[in-house]
This record gives structure tokens, C-alpha cells and sequence, in this order.
């Protein structure tokens, strides 16, 4: 991380008001696929890693049991909060947590994350990766700036100074060594993209025994 917890923190605090205007094109498809892709069941829950200001959570929890919304960002997680309000939905929750440190023991049927995990080192990402792995989701769907391509920092999506994105090769691996299968790889950009990963009932209640 190029960048600590807090100095992150700070910097969405900082642009949580307007942080929604501000979205692009590529990060509103992203944020739809993840919707799309992620599409929970009645009676299942979802964990929204880096929720922000709530885009993923909020558009899942019509159709969800829980939404369980984490981020290191206060003032993100108000306007998140003041949303839900605003829109009546009641079955979701926001507080503090870490990709590697969620602080969350619940169940979790889904884990869903847009546009934040590209903060870490490649490192980081493995140790998160593993840790949602741990949490035994039948669905984890990731939407992020990713390299398809040969990392190029004049583009957009790219600022070297506080962005790490991995290689999509190196996402896969990771994904692969926690557990998952990779079932859908949806290009939006050169550097930006959605991942879907996937395990069994079956294979989960094989693991447990």
C-alpha cells in the first residue's frame, strides 16, 4: 500500500460529498456489472469490502436478506448511511473494516467489492483475497482498476502515486490459490475489469469433513 489506512481514510473523507458526481463511465459499468454479477438470493447475505458510499450495497439490498457494508472512511460511510435513509432500506448496516480485517464473523454468502482493492500492494491483495476465501462466500465478484494489458500510468485510471493494480493473470492466481474458480472476466477497459469467482455447496461442505 502506497499509501497508509489513515492517509486513505483522510483523502475520502475529504471527497466522500461529492465523491458519487464525480464517478466515471467505466467505474458506473463496473459498479453495474458487480450488481449483475453479484445477484444475491432472498435469504443470502453480502459483504460490500471498500463500500464507499454504498453504491454496491444499496442497489444489492432489495433483493438480499443483509447487506454488510466495511470501509476505512467515515465520511464515506455517513453519506452510505444517510442513502439508506433516504431510500427506507433497512437491511443493511455499515462500519469500520479492512479488506485483511473486515470485522466481520457472520455469515457471507457474497463478497462484493468495487474500485478499491487496486490501493494494496500485490501482496496485500493475496493476503485479502485469502482472507474472503476464509470467510467461505459461494461468490466473490471484483470490481477494480486491473492491468489487461501493459500498465500504462497516463491513462485515467492509473496514479501511481496512490494505485497499485495487479495484472489480471495475477488476480486469477490469487483468486485460484484461495479456493476459487474464475468464472467470468468482463473487460471494461484496458485497466478496468470484473472478476467472478465462485465455489460450491458441495465443495465447501467436501472441505469442512
Amino acid at each position: 500500500m502506497k499509501k497508509s489506512i489513515e492517509e486513505h481514510a483522510a483523502r475520502f473523507d475529504e471527497a466522500a460529498s461529492e465523491y458519487d458526481d464525480d464517478s466515471s463511465e467505466e467505474y458506473r459499468a463496473c459498479a453495474n456489472l458487480v450488481i449483475e454479477h453479484a445477484a444475491p438470493d432472498a435469504d443470502e447475505t453480502v459483504l460490500d469490502l471498500g463500500t464507499g458510499t454504498g453504491a454496491i450495497a444499496l442497489a444489492l439490498a432489495p433483493d438480499a436478506e443483509r447487506v454488510v457494508g466495511r470501509d476505512i472512511s467515515d465520511g464515506m460511510m455517513e453519506e452510505a448511511a444517510s442513502k439508506a435513509a433516504e431510500q427506507g432500506v433497512e437491511n443493511v448496516e455499515f462500519d469500520h473494516g479492512t479488506f485483511r480485517e473486515p470485522e466481520y464473523d457472520g455469515a457471507a454468502d457474497i463478497v462484493t467489492s468495487n474500485f478499491a482493492m487496486h490501493h494494496l500492494s500485490d501482496e496485500e491483495k493475496r493476503e485479502a483475497i485469502s482472507v474472503i476465501g476464509e470467510l467461505g462466500p459461494q461468490r466473490f465478484v471484483l470490481g477494480d482498476v486491473m492491468f489487461f494489458g501493459e500498465p500504462n500510468p497516463d491513462e485515467p485510471f492509473y496514479s501511481p502515486e496512490v494505485d497499485d493494480p495487479a495484472t489480471v493473470g495475477f488476480l486469477a492466481d490469487a483468486l485460484t490459490d484461495a479456493g476459487f474458480s474464475l468464472t467470468a472476466v468482463e473487460r471494461v477497459h484496458e485497466q478496468v475489469g470484473v472478476l467472478v469467482a465462485e465455489r460450491s455447496r458441495g465443495r465447501d461442505e467436501t472441505d469442512a469433513q
